[in-house]
């Protein structure tokens, strides 16, 4: 007899060091978490003292916390246990999938609540903040720690005692107590700042045992630590976005410049160096990568790019406007003035072209800034537009009307966007740098103002709130802006805070979408395995209507539940078929007239429970279960007039599979799986969860989705508008069909101001400028 092959050894699996790591590891996070809780206490009474309405909230949660410590710290500790378990197995726990399963209810479907989503939105940004402190050490702790277990890699989400994980573990402690939501993201909140700071000092420990005992001792090198950072006040911040002493951003590193600035200077390098090849003028300042003075050849670039296209986006009044003679140039005192003037009471003809695509908002501003001299008694016949003033204007229009044309701002938020064109135009003449400043506050404001505004059609009372928001915002900008830049850095950090109470909103709906979603699969799953079995046990000759109705209604409906509360394998899954089966060969018993028999007699317990799965319990149940059993003795004795009926039931629905998500476009005959190539299919399967693409519909109207969640039972995957709301469920296949069609490309996103620059350099076209 042949001998049984051993089965292969993991590569470095050690579980003696696997076992030195969690006895270092385990029991000091669990103490850090029970010495945190005794703190929690006075951080609770703290806050009662100042909350106002919501201080018996917090006296209540003081009280909870008192009476389930033991509890919630054993709870922590065994969800750490659970994933360490599952490191020792060489099967690693995902933080996520256990997030997930928190917290559902007994039959799988229910929505999670809004107060469950916020829990695990805390606790995901507990483990962000924890993991941007000590990632060096937890990148060389996933790859130790992977090696001495055998498994291949260990990602942050698996690793037993990483951020994650230590997350979920918070998160289902606390679940074991009645807390109100908002005191249960202050816990949160503080052990994030407790394990922030000390965690630290276990993964050093682990890290540096598992060094010492060789394991990869070559990565043991980290960075010097930098000292934290001290609070910065708020002119501190000004100062960074290079307001508050003038400097110039370095764009030496390609990563500080603008993304329409890096591709701009790109092409027009490519540009300059073809009209000078062999030359040796030099114009080093346009070779390869901005320089560290960038920001003036990138705004040079700009100035000429402009000149040259000019008398092509001009008409030929508007080119006898600008012809010299004797004119002068507008002052900057005088520009300010009639800008000034039409920010807060803008023209109908300059409120007419934001809402006109056909109509350049550049044009009409010039138009504007020139009568509007006119009326302070400046002669039109004596002065002109400085070259320079011109070109800011240029470029804050076309900004605009980029802007305007191609990101979804319709009715109110067109309007409140189109507002901003003259505050810009200010913000241009005083301050250039605002086109090539990444930091710059007025861009940061945009691009803010902007998010808010796109697709926000007032549908919420979230999304109204924004709009009045963004409304309150700019109104303060028209009133109180002069010629003070820090108006802008004043109102950016203001609004930043609120739409960051928004954006997590918008996370919990997108939480909500995904979950849905995911209920939605598992109960078509369930209902589809529980009708194939069913039809299964319904092939061959007529069942008696009393066996056919209560497989039809009370045993399809359990087993459906059963498929949803534990899945295809569940025990209950398996009992329920069983009993089905029990009953059928007990009805074919019956038609071999086997008399004299006990019928039904080992699986009544079954059928009650069926019955009372449905609502009928006591003696409807008992009256049900004799129906059968008078019906198998009618069938054995050949007398069918003894058959009975099942009772009445009680009315409960069967799960319906969920409605038909409305197609982002008619796929048609181009869909089959067949003509569409595996390789991009599966690019777009590898596509990382949070990628964002554009949807184009038949008409050109471009929706921006983000990819939220792929299903583990389908493979479709789940999109998300920017409100975080369920737009679109598509399959790898659907999705190349989509992009063949055209109806689908990358999102190319660096913020509305970035993006419209980019379209702005595109419109102006430098790959061939005309140069004279």
């Amino acid at each position: 007899m042949m001998s049984q092959p051993h089965p292969p050894e993991r590569p470095g699996h050690n579980p003696d060091l696997l076992a030195l790591s969690r006895e270092i590891a385990l029991p000091a996070l669990s103490a850090t978490f029970t010495r945190m809780l005794a703190g929690f206490d006075d951080a609770l009474f703290d806050r009662a003292e100042t909350a106002g309405a919501s201080q018996l909230v917090f006296l209540d949660g003081m009280r909870e916390l008192r009476r389930r410590r033991e509890d919630i710290a054993a709870r922590f500790a065994s969800h750490l246990r659970q994933a360490w378990a599952s490191l020792e197995a060489a099967a690693p726990l995902s933080a996520e999938a256990a997030l997930a399963q928190t917290g559902q209810g007994d039959a799988g479907l229910s929505l999670v609540s809004e107060h469950e989503l916020e829990s695990r939105l805390a606790v995901r940004n507990f483990a962000a903040v924890v993991l941007r402190e000590w990632k060096q050490v937890l990148a060389r702790l996933d790859r130790r720690l992977a090696w001495i277990s055998g498994v291949e890699t260990l990602e942050i989400d698996t690793n037993p005692i990483g951020p994650e994980h230590i997350g979920v573990a918070v998160h289902e402690a606390f679940g074991v107590c009645d807390l109100a939501a908002e005191v249960r993201l202050v816990l949160i909140k503080l052990c994030e700042r407790e394990f922030a700071a000390q965690v630290g000092r276990i993964y050093r420990e682990v890290d540096e045992r598992l060094a010492q005992a060789g394991v990869m001792p070559g990565i043991s090198q980290p960075q010097p630590q930098r000292p934290a950072a001290a609070p910065r006040p708020a002119r501190a911040a000004a100062a960074e976005a290079g307001m508050a002493h003038g400097e110039e951003e370095d764009f030496s590193d390609p990563q500080h410049a603008p993304a329409w600035a890096r591709r701009f200077t790109e092409r027009w390098a490519r540009h300059r160096s073809e009209l000078q090849a062999g030359s040796h003028a030099g114009h080093g300042g346009y070779e390869g990568e901005p320089s560290p003075g960038g920001q003036n050849m990138i705004l040079e670039a700009l100035h000429e790019l402009l000149a040259q296209t000019r008398h092509v986006r001009e008409d030929a009044t508007a080119a006898a406007q600008v012809a010299v003679g004797q004119q002068r140039p507008l002052s900057q005192h005088e520009m300010m003035s009639v800008l000034s003037l039409l920010q807060a009471t803008p023209t109908a003809t300059l409120r007419a072209a934001v809402g006109d695509q056909s109509e350049s908002l550049a044009q009409r501003l010039k138009n504007e800034v020139i009568s509007g001299a006119t009326r302070l008694g400046v002669d039109p016949g004596q002065a002109r537009l400085d070259p320079q003033d011109e070109d800011a204007i240029d470029l804050v229009g076309m900004l605009f009307d980029v802007m305007l044309d191609e990101r979804e701002l319709e009715g109110r938020s067109r309007e409140l966007i189109g507002r901003l064109v003259v505050p810009f135009v200010k913000v241009a003449l005083l301050d250039r740098r605002m086109f090539v400043q990444k930091t710059h506050p007025a861009r940061r404001l945009l691009n803010s103002l902007a998010e808010a505004c796109e697709g926000n059609a007032g549908e919420s009372q979230a999304e109204r709130a924004l709009m009045g928001k963004v409304e309150e915002i700019i109104d303060r900008l028209i009133a109180e802006f002069n010629e003070n830049l820090a108006i802008f850095l004043t109102l950016e950090e203001e609004f930043r805070d609120f739409l960051a109470q928004h954006r997590r909103r918008i996370e919990i709906a997108e939480r909500r979408a995904t979950e849905t979603q995911r209920g939605q699969e598992k109960l078509e799953m369930a209902r589809l395995r529980a009708q194939a079995e069913l039809e299964r046990r319904l092939q061959g000759a007529p069942l008696p209507a009393a066996i056919e109705g209560f497989l039809r209604q009370p045993w399809n409906h359990h087993l459906t539940m059963s498929l949803l509360r534990e899945g295809d394998e569940g025990e209950s899954v398996g009992e329920t078929l069983a009993l089905a089966d029990v009953l059928l060969e007990e009805v074919a018993e019956a038609r071999r007239h086997v008399v004299g028999k006990p019928w039904l007699q080992s699986i009544q317990p079954g059928l009650r429970k069926v019955f009372a799965s449905v609502g009928l319990h006591g003696e409807g149940s008992v009256g049900a279960v004799d129906a059968l059993h008078d019906t198998l003795q009618a069938i054995a004795e050949a007398r069918p007039e003894l058959e009975r009926a099942l009772p009445e039931l009680p009315q409960v629905s069967l799960p319906t599979p969920p409605a038909q998500e409305s197609a982002a476009l008619d796929l048609g005959s181009e869909a089959r799986a067949e003509s569409v190539d595996h390789v991009d299919a599966a690019r777009f399967r590898a596509m990382d969860i949070g990628t964002w693409l554009d949807f184009i519909d038949k008409d050109g109207k471009v929706q921006a989705g983000k990819l939220s969640w792929v299903s583990p039972i389908s493979s479709r995957l789940l999109f998300v508008n920017r409100r975080g709301i369920r737009f679109c469920v598509a399959s790898p296949e659907e999705l190349v069909v989509m992009e063949r069609l055209g109806r689908l490309r990358p999102h190319m996103d660096d913020g509305a101001f970035d993006s419209a620059m980019q379209g702005v350099i595109d419109r102006l076209d430098p790959q061939t400028p005309t140069v004279h």
